[in-house]
């Protein structure tokens, strides 16, 4: 495959094992990104993990503003293809079709479910016990396109966007190595999706980052692991945007206590209320602040002045 010329579209870190795959068995001749961004207080123009990687090993960087009006110069490096992972925009079919071998995704749901920016959130959100990788040829719709190969494993209770994310990077860049040789002979398999079992995945807003305690501990649970680290479930106490990264179910009790009423306070957790029990938070972030555990939190810390206080 090392003679297959291919244009890779990614842009961060969950991206990289599969560009580092294609570097090692294929010709990537562009890497294509989103533009730098502002990082930090000091708004430090920074690029993404996948253009440090191409960097690295040499390649050229395109980072278009708007892709459906500047792609031209990514069809003028002549790919055979074109690979994409979470890459952040939506593709031109001029673009898409251009290469002798078309665009194929590696897309982070089972498709049908999930489609669309934040499949691995959403998914983890809803408490899916199973998630995959789909292989996919991209066509004009969103994730829509004819499915390759796909690849499940199960999801543990406590399993953080962070620990699937690497999970799936993983699993997608291996994935794809295996079915490349038959992209490339053409002798792949095309499934079509069935469009009666789509669902979809919307990228994170602000207001989806809220927790709401006075749904179920489960609710609130999934969306705090789903969301963790990056962006991160937060709820207010005493006027303070609070962050929580990390919950669990164990060792929590029924409790009639309003939802969102702090229950009680251990040497490493907080136990808050939600509509038909308790939920332990176990690692936090205050304003200004690093994340760190709930018992560094605490030290130092009357426990006893938190009881009954309530998150909103």
């Amino acid at each position: 495959m090392k003679d297959k010329r291919v244009v890779f579209m990614g842009t961060p870190q969950y991206s990289v094992p599969v560009l580092e795959m294609l570097i090692d068995n294929t010709n990537v001749v562009g890497v294509v990104t989103q533009p730098d961004k502002e990082v930090g207080r000091k708004r430090v123009l920074t690029p993404c993990p996948v253009k440090e990687v191409a960097i690295t090993n040499d390649i050229p960087v395109l980072s278009p503003n708007k892709i459906r009006e500047d792609y031209q110069s990514i069809i003028d490096l002549e790919p055979d293809i074109i690979i994409t992972c979470a890459y952040g925009q939506i593709i031109p079919e001029e673009l898409i079709y251009a290469p002798e071998y078309d665009t194929v995704n590696v897309h982070a749901s089972l498709l049908p479910q999930y489609r669309g920016g934040a499949p691995i959130q959403r998914a983890i959100m809803n408490g899916e016990e199973e998630m995959g990788i789909t292989i996919m040829y991209t066509d004009k719709g969103m994730d829509s396109g004819d499915i390759i190969k796909k690849e499940s494993f199960k999801v543990d209770i406590d399993d953080t966007y962070d620990i699937i994310s690497e999970k799936m990077s993983k699993l997608g860049a291996n994935l794809l190595k295996e079915v490349l040789p038959s992209i490339f002979d053409k002798t792949c398999q095309r499934i079509k999706q069935d469009d009666n079992n789509k669902t979809y995945a919307p990228v994170i807003k602000r207001e989806d980052e809220h927790i709401d305690f006075n749904d179920t501990a489960l609710n609130v649970h999934n969306k705090i692991r789903g969301l963790s680290s990056i962006p991160g479930a937060y709820a207010v106490l005493e006027e303070k945007n609070i962050k929580i990264f990390q919950s669990s179910l164990n060792d929590c009790e029924e409790t009639d206590k309003v939802p969102g009423t702090i229950t009680r306070v251990t040497k490493d957790s907080i136990f808050v209320a939600c509509n038909d029990s308790e939920l332990k938070i176990i690692k936090i972030q205050l304003p200004g602040k690093k994340p760190m555990l709930v018992k560094d939190y605490l030290n130092g810390i009357k426990k006893e002045e938190l009881i009954n206080k309530k998150f909103s």
